[in-house]
Order: structure tokens, then C-alpha cells, then sequence
């Protein structure tokens, strides 16, 4: 496709890839000034709900006039009957890249926090909930201008459902549970996803993780993330306390429309700024931690790997029961299952004081 003119485009590299299509970087001939091109999957030509979620997307993007919100040009197709949507360029990182290279800054974090809420508050202004909130989802411009990507989950009120009840969309890491269940969702879907970038941004890690998507989907509809002041000092009380709000499980329990979680990150910002944040200190002492190992089986048939994890899981719900203990999930520590890791290593991955194996 590369050097292939479509319309009045002219495709010059491949920039991108996901489920519902590739992305090219291509210049605009008429208007002189480079577009990106999102294609919809050859194979999902002939699907009819492909289709029109890739049509929803567009003209729920298309509606969106807001600067932090990735501006839509046009929609058409190609001779063979392939969708594309051409949208603006940016010169920029995706959130998930700038994370990838460590934690953020606290004020870019809050920063980049409120524009992403902004460009929600938007969104749902027009009733429409994006569903797939997540840091590869985000663009943080040259200019530092954050713009949403990629409204193809988009949920438009009032219209026909395209998916099967207890079906799912979007990324199971940044899911909510109510949205991992099948149910389902409103605006406070996006509230939970902005609680993971949020989390993602300051710590540098997930709060929910595993090692296949069952387990993640188990993670974050049973367990509690680490605290994110256990992770890293110098964090804001009052941050943490927003992040904790948006990861409620109950969506009752969070916040209950984007723009009061909207205030409530430009006075954490202005306090920030001040110095009036109350933040944690690295001289501060810890809770005690404790991570708990799947137990090794030294039986002569090796064949109590089943007693071994069992025995391991009932320490951890009998230690999570200890008010003052942090205790690491068992997600968290059975990814070390098999793997030739030193005991200090393991405890300093997972952030805890003891590490318990047997």
C-alpha cells in the first residue's frame, strides 16, 4: 500500500496497527499537509457490525470539536470497497511510550490528567463514552497537547448496540469490571479507564496484571491495586486519593460524572504548583509488606503442584486479613512461578519487605 495514491492521498509509511484497522501516514494532495489514514481490515470488509462500528467511529470523532480530541476529516472508500478515515497527523509520543521510559513527573501527570478529562467532559457532554481509555490511546504533541485517539468502541446514546449482550470491548488491562462482566456501561467506564492512565503515569506499572487476560479480568474485579504511596514517595495524599476514587469497583463509589473529577485535578494542580500538597516522604515509615511464593514441589513424583499453589493462596487470604500488612497479590507473585529469580530481587519487583517461600 506504501506509495499507492487512494482519493487524494498518498501513503507514504505504515505508522500504527490494531484490531479495528492499520494506520498510514499519507500526505493530502490537494491541501499539502500530511493526514493519517486509518484502514478498515480487508477481512472485515464483508462484516456488517465491522463495518458500521468503524462508521460509528468517525462520526463520533467527527462531532468532538475540541482540542484535546484527534480531529476527523473525512470518511470514504477505497475502489475495492476498503473504509478509511482520514484524520490529523500529530508529531508527537503516545502516553504509553513516555510511561514505558519511566513514571512521570507529578505535574506532567496531573497536567496531562486534566486534558484528557477535558477532551472526555466533551465527549460526554454529546452522550458518547469512549470505552477504550488507555495510555496507547493518548497523544502527547510536541507542544505538549494532549489528544484521545481512536473512538471505534465508542458507545453513541441511543444507538443500536452493536455487540451481543455479555459481550465485550476494549482493552482488558484498562476494563472496567463492570465492562469486563459484559455489562452494561456508562460515563463512569471512562472515569475507571483514566483512573488506570492515571496510576500507569505516576507509578510506571498497571495496578492490575497477569500473565494471561483471565487473570487480569480476575485481578481487577477481586483484588485491590498496591497504594500508589506504597510505589513511590513524594506522591500527593490528595492524588492518590483521586486515583483510588476513580479505581473504585462499584461505579457508584467513584466519581460520578468526569467533571467532578475534572475539579478536583485543578486543585490538586494549583496545590501542586503552590507547594500546599501534602505529599509522602521517603523518611516515612511503611506499613509491613509481604509477598508469598507458590510453594516448590520437592515431592519425588512431582506431582503436587496443585497442593503447592493452594497452600500458597491460603497464606495470602489469611495474611490479607491483617489490617496493618500489605500484602502482594497472587497475581503479582505467581508471575515469578518457574522463573530463576534471587529472593531480594523478587521482593524489590514487587515492592515488599519479606517475601515468604517454601
Amino acid at each position: 500500500m506504501i506509495g499507492e495514491t487512494i482519493s487524494h492521498y498518498q501513503i507514504l509509511e505504515k505508522i500504527g496497527s490494531g484490531g479495528m484497522g492499520d494506520v498510514y501516514l499519507a500526505e493530502d494532495t490537494k491541501l499539502k499537509r500530511r493526514v493519517a489514514l486509518k484502514f478498515l481490515p480487508r477481512e472485515f470488509t464483508r462484516d456488517g457490525d465491522a463495518k458500521q462500528r468503524f462508521i460509528q467511529e468517525a462520526r463520533a470523532a467527527a462531532g468532538l470539536d475540541h482540542i484535546n480530541i484527534c480531529s476527523v476529516y473525512e470518511i470514504d472508500e477505497t475502489d475495492n470497497g476498503q473504509m478509511f478515515i482520514a484524520m490529523a497527523f500529530y508529531e508527537g509520543d503516545t502516553l504509553k511510550e513516555k510511561v514505558d521510559k519511566g513514571p512521570l513527573k507529578i505535574d506532567e501527570a496531573i497536567d496531562i490528567a486534566i486534558q484528557i478529562a477535558q477532551g472526555l467532559e466533551r465527549a460526554h457532554e454529546s452522550d458518547i463514552i469512549h470505552r477504550d481509555i488507555k495510555s496507547a490511546n493518548i497523544i502527547v504533541t510536541k507542544r505538549n497537547e494532549v489528544k484521545i485517539l481512536d473512538f471505534g468502541l465508542a458507545k453513541l446514546k441511543g444507538q443500536t448496540k452493536l455487540t451481543k449482550d455479555g459481550t465485550t470491548l476494549g482493552t482488558v488491562s484498562y476494563m472496567s469490571p463492570e465492562q469486563a462482566m459484559g455489562k452494561d456501561v456508562d460515563h463512569r467506564t471512562d472515569i475507571w479507564s483514566l483512573g488506570i492512565v492515571l496510576y500507569e503515569m505516576v507509578t510506571g506499572q498497571r495496578p492490575f496484571k497477569g500473565e494471561y487476560e483471565q487473570a487480569i479480568m480476575y485481578s481487577l474485579m477481586n483484588e485491590e491495586p498496591e497504594p500508589v504511596t506504597g510505589l513511590r514517595t513524594g506522591v500527593p495524599l490528595e492524588f492518590e486519593r483521586v486515583i483510588n476514587k476513580a479505581l473504585a469497583k462499584e461505579p457508584k463509589e467513584r466519581f460520578q460524572g468526569i467533571s467532578e473529577l475534572l475539579v478536583d485535578l485543578k486543585v490538586l494542580s494549583k496545590k501542586v504548583e503552590s507547594g500546599e500538597a501534602i505529599t509522602t516522604s521517603s523518611k516515612e515509615k511503611r506499613k509491613p509488606s509481604i509477598a508469598v511464593l507458590p510453594f516448590t514441589d520437592m515431592s519425588p513424583g512431582k506431582d503436587q503442584e496443585y497442593f503447592c499453589e493452594g497452600m500458597a493462596e491460603e497464606l495470602i487470604n489469611a495474611l490479607t486479613k491483617i489490617a496493618r500488612l500489605q500484602v502482594a497479590s497472587r497475581t503479582s507473585a505467581f508471575q515469578f512461578k518457574g522463573k530463576d529469580y534471587d529472593i531480594s530481587e523478587i521482593g524489590k519487583k514487587l515492592n515488599v519487605q519479606s517475601v515468604l517461600e517454601g
